[in-house]
């Protein structure tokens, strides 16, 4: 049974008959996630690797895997096992006391263990604690992948002091600098990265990519068609569209995602159509309820925070500028967190998908946000997004119009404008395709 997983038993270049790296080897648009280099594979460890579906997660394993093979490591101290045929733990148990076995009789010291989608076996984490409290792993790397779920159902903090080594990944969509990486190879190793994200080392960097404007607008033109999902990326550049089946994988995803985690598929439609057609303005989960037909504002709440942990949205708070504080009390900015995102449940929720710059403003503030807080603030003027770095605090706007004017609110020292190809010295202005494309996130 297990041998079918692990086609490199029979040696390294039996990995070729893998049909995930197979896939990946064979697609005309591939690519190596940059999560690879972070991860470190050194006993005793148990690592998660964090995502939604479909973004990737099984062909870091099979490259991990392969990086392993490459360096000479016995074949048959690589494990792979995907959990979602798994009833529950205690056929994970089984599982893995079978390759023990294996493991046992060939004399392997130090096993690198991969289980892809764990979140499927009912209590799976009840086997994987137990082998590590009677010692079975301590010699062991063990990676499990899983969707957001496992935020969402709180699994990984029943882990704590039993991780070694280990440490918690979370692989986003692709990001723009990312993006570019793949449409044109040649053009981001033109492209400095912003480090600190202060607005001089902004300044610096994004003014010394004039000449390439053309060129990331038109690779941004493309990103906000297909964001950051593998899947759709493949098949934008591949086929210049993004097939329906593609579409249809996101929508099965998320369904599959609000099944397991015991979640009304219309309330979650509701929902996410509220945050469609009124972002990006601000809103509460009162005036949602009201609107949008839905009980209480309670069930609202649970379902963007449930949203929220499933990494399919980002919420901004308020962020009071003279106490220098978020406000979590006042109406909220909701942002879906990939373009493509809108797209598919624009169209799963029948309703229409919100104007270019509304969608460009969720990309500034999610692509911040997976590395700093974040927030907004807003009182007869607005600022998109408030960035929050130790004493640092500037905002971020957004402008679909190339007027820009210097502007001090309390603790907000200095505003950099976003725009579509507009450069300007004070205050600060760059185009947003630059900005995004110099962004290491």
């Amino acid at each position: 049974m297990i041998e079918s997983h692990n086609p490199w038993w029979k040696g390294k270049d039996f990995l070729k008959e893998d049909s995930d790296y197979r896939k990946w080897l064979n697609s005309k648009v591939k690519w190596v996630p940059s999560l690879i280099r972070k991860i470190n594979l050194v006993p005793f460890s148990l690592h998660f690797i964090i995502g939604p579906r479909q973004v990737g997660k099984t062909t870091l394993l099979k490259l991990l895997i392969r990086e392993l093979l490459d360096k000479n490591v016995n074949p048959r101290s690589i494990f792979y096992y995907r959990c979602d045929q798994l009833a529950d733990y205690k056929e994970l148990d089984l599982v893995l006391s079978e390759y023990f076995k294996i493991k046992k009789a060939e004399g392997i010291k130090t096993s690198y263990i991969f289980l892809d989608e764990i979140t499927f076996p009912r209590e799976w984490f009840r086997t994987i604690k137990l082998w590590i409290d009677t010692g079975r792993l301590e010699n062991d790397v063990v990676v499990l992948t899983g969707s957001l779920s496992l935020y969402a159902r709180g699994e990984i903090e029943t882990f704590p002091g039993r991780r070694g080594k280990g440490k918690d990944f979370i692989m986003y969509p692709l990001s723009f600098r990312e993006f570019i990486k793949i449409a044109d190879d040649r053009l981001v190793d033109k492209i400095e990265k912003i480090k600190d994200l202060n607005v001089t080392e902004i300044r610096d960097k994004c003014f010394k990519m004039r000449p390439w404007i053309e060129e990331l607008n038109d690779l941004f033109e493309l990103y906000l068609k297909c964001g950051g999902f593998p899947l759709a990326v493949r098949s934008l550049l591949e086929h210049g569209y993004i097939l329906n089946e593609v579409k249809e994988v996101y929508i099965s995803w998320l369904r599959g995602d609000l099944i397991k985690l015991k979640r009304n598929e219309s309330l979650a439609k509701r929902i996410l159509k509220a945050i469609i057609e009124k972002s990006p303005s601000i809103i509460t989960w009162n005036n949602v309820a009201k609107e949008f037909e839905i009980r209480s504002h309670k069930t609202v709440f649970h379902y963007i925070d449930l949203f929220e942990k499933l990494f399919l949205v980002k919420v901004l708070y308020y962020f009071d500028p003279n106490r220098g504080i978020l406000n979590y009390t006042k109406g909220k900015k909701v942002h879906l967190t990939d373009p493509f995102l809108y797209q598919v449940f624009s169209e799963w929720c029948l309703t229409k998908r919100p104007d270019k710059f509304a969608v460009i403003e969720s990309i500034v503030a999610s692509h911040i946000a997976r590395k700093y807080r974040v927030g907004y603030w807003k009182n007869k003027l607005e600022i998109d997004v408030v960035v929050l770095i130790d004493d640092k605090i500037f905002g971020i706007e957004v402008k679909s119009k190339p007027k820009v004017r210097r502007r001090v609110i309390g603790k907000i020292k200095d505003t950099i404008y976003l725009t579509g190809r507009l450069f300007n010295l004070d205050p600060l202005a760059v185009p947003v395709s630059i900005f995004l494309a110099c962004l290491d996130v």
